[in-house]
């Protein structure tokens, strides 16, 4: 069964990672994707990796803290595909660092890629899933559309070394739940789910060199032991699982759900 049959999907930061697993689990199952991705390449693969699994995809490429980049990714996907039922709020990046040595340029850069940017998507989407519901309600008819933010543990139950990053993700938090209250009565579900430690190059090892923005990212790898040591479950998720808890906030199976919290840390915070 097909859950997600001519919807039509948002979700930033797509091109790799949880992004990309997620887009091509809402493909499977007959989605239109738009995809959003910094780099060219990984979203031209992720487009074609939609496309390969039955569904439908275009990419928009760019900066997603570009005053204009939310308008024109809206744009793009009503100019495309006619409509808009799911945003996936899922790009982001770490920049780390002590409270006593971090910049006003690193704590207000998290908070424009964790926070400010889900917020300037959700108000631009706001005539095609609020005041569209509200018009079908007028008509007679229910039909739920679906917002999913990315937070983390970090934003729950803070973490060293991520000021910024705990608090952008503690404000997405905030803004889930104002959503929730402010569009349920149009049939719109805002949800979280709150991720503990998933294998993404945002947690791969520190010793890669991995970046993004320019910016280092990773965990050290004695970091990372210690995480494993402290999860329940022993192991940190994989970028399927946590699409998968995604996938689920955006499907029909979430129709009475709302301003909820999903945590998807293997019992690291419960």
């Amino acid at each position: 069964m097909k859950l997600m049959e001519n919807q039509v999907a948002i979700v930033t930061g797509s091109g790799r990672g949880v992004g990309r697993a997620l887009a091509e689990m809402l493909g499977e199952h007959g989605a239109k994707v738009v995809i959003s991705d910094l780099d060219h390449g990984p979203a031209e693969e992720a487009v074609q990796a939609v496309k390969d699994k039955g569904g439908d995809a275009i990419a928009v490429i760019g900066d997603i803290t570009a005053p204009d980049f939310s308008r024109r990714i809206v744009k793009e996907t009503i100019d495309a595909f006619g409509k808009l039922d799911i945003l996936v709020n899922n790009a982001g990046y770490t920049w780390d660092n002590l409270i006593h040595k971090m910049s006003d340029e690193q704590f207000q850069k998290m908070l424009d890629v964790h926070l400010v940017v889900p917020f300037r998507l959700i108000r631009e989407a706001a005539p095609y899933m609020r005041d569209a519901g509200k018009r079908e309600i007028e008509e007679g008819i229910t039909r739920h559309r679906k917002i999913v933010n990315v937070s983390s543990v970090a934003g729950v139950m803070g973490n060293v070394g991520q000021a910024n990053y705990a608090s952008a993700k503690a404000g997405l938090i905030g803004l889930t739940k104002t959503v929730a209250k402010e569009w349920a009565s149009f049939h719109v579900n805002c949800n979280a789910v709150a991720f503990g430690v998933i294998d993404t190059r945002l947690t791969q090892s520190k010793e890669n060199g991995e970046t993004v923005a320019g910016v280092a990212v990773g965990i050290p790898d004695k970091v990372k032991q210690m995480f494993a040591q402290a999860i329940p479950q022993k192991r940190s998720g994989t970028a399927q699982e946590a699409a998968e808890g995604i996938f689920f906030l955006a499907s029909p199976y979430s129709n009475y759900i709302n301003g909820q919290v999903l945590n998807i840390s293997g019992g690291f915070y419960m």
